[in-house]
């Protein structure tokens, strides 16, 4: 994997790519929203959100959740996209099945997703890296049925893979047997991220579009501090789609800068830092 590129920007005066993050709030700003957004302004995209959640958590975990209406969430959505429009969005943490079935709707009613016009990053985010919960118990059937066959890409990680398809990942056969189901489901390109195979010397992620398989390896950082990795590799991804990238191409993208977010990764708290995209700030080529 060579250095990470950096995305289009235009000029001051010039409206960049638009991108949206619908997903839920982490108060500790590691991850969630927060880390999407840090990612989308580092690429010099123009970032609207629609929150599903608010979380009270910090390094060590999560102590709370408060939900945000359906209604509200379906709200953010039109709004932005009425007025603003977007390039590209992605999902994060989705909390609940009625707000899941008000986003799933929305993207319908709007196109997004589903291999039309706006592309849709799904991050099918179930649970914090510290084992907390941040999707209801009933609702991860309704993730299933109505989200992920609305991918254009899907993100999940090995515990999500699990979750989802009842598949446990632990070589390269089974991360392909993963990657067909993810498409079974409906998604149009399935990604298993492959960096939670702590065996492995390299962080294998494998892209699946029904026809192609496609490995990624990068080289696997020795730090403890990768909170909101996967939540900045879907932003990076839904970025370089936004720009009119391919699957592969975006996927390419997204892993360098992952990559780098963890090689100048921070401590902060008691518990795990975050995956650092402010690196741009001191290193702008």
């Amino acid at each position: 994997m060579t250095e990470p590129c950096l995305l289009p920007t235009v000029g001051p005066d010039q409206t960049p790519a638009r991108v949206m993050t619908i997903a839920g709030s982490d108060s500790g700003g590691g991850a969630g929203i927060q880390a999407d957004m840090r990612t989308f302004a580092l690429l010099g995209l123009h970032a609207c959100v629609a929150v599903t959640a608010v979380t009270v958590q910090n390094t060590l975990g999560v102590t709370g959740i408060e939900k945000i209406s359906p209604e509200t969430v379906a709200a953010q959505i039109r709004s932005v996209v009425s007025d603003i429009g977007v390039d590209a969005v992605k999902t994060g943490m989705l909390a609940s099945a009625p707000i899941i079935d008000a986003i799933a709707d929305t993207c319908d009613e709007l196109g997004i997703g589903g291999g039309r016009d706006v592309p849709l990053v799904v991050d099918p985010v179930c649970a914090s890296m510290h084992g907390d919960p941040l999707l209801a118990a009933d609702a991860l059937d309704t993730l299933i049925r109505r989200m992920i066959p609305l991918a254009d890409v899907v993100t999940p990680n090995l515990d999500e893979v699990r979750l989802i398809t009842g598949i446990d990942v632990v070589d390269a056969a089974t991360q392909r047997d993963a990657a067909r189901a993810l498409r079974d489901l409906g998604a149009r390109w399935a990604l298993v991220k492959g960096g939670h195979l702590r065996d492995s010397e390299v962080s294998p992620d494998l892209l699946f579009d029904g026809d192609q398989f496609i490995s990624m390896d990068t080289p696997r950082i020795d730090t403890p501090h990768d909170h909101g990795a996967g939540d900045t590799l879907a932003a990076a991804i839904c970025g370089a789609l936004a720009h009119g990238y391919s699957k592969p191409d975006a996927l390419e993208f997204a892993k360098g800068w992952v990559t780098k977010g963890l090689q100048c990764a921070y401590p902060l708290g008691a518990g795990h830092g975050p995956v650092n995209p402010l690196w741009r700030v001191h290193s702008p080529s």
